[in-house]
């Protein structure tokens, strides 16, 4: 007897942020919620800064532009913070 399964779609849908968290909303319905202080670009830029993000690698990261930061979907499931 086979079982199918879903396969796991971890591309961004969405992505929110607050003064506290960062939230990123995947494609297969999960959404993975980190603090802000995780990636100190974001948590030290302004609210504007914060909003001029972009979908990157095939949608599987995020990235910042006037931040230089990048973050992969990978990276957030692991839990994996911005290295010091």
């Amino acid at each position: 007897m086979g079982t199918t399964g879903l396969k796991a779609d971890e591309r961004v849908e969405s992505v929110e942020i607050d003064e506290e968290h960062l939230t990123v909303g995947l494609m297969d319905g999960r959404r993975i919620s980190v603090p802000l202080e995780w990636y100190p670009r974001l948590a030290n830029a302004d609210p504007q800064q914060l909003e001029c993000w972009g979908i990157c690698g095939v949608g599987y990261g995020l990235h910042w532009e006037g931040l230089d930061e990048d973050i992969s979907t990978e990276g957030l499931l692991r839990g994996a913070p911005a290295p010091r």
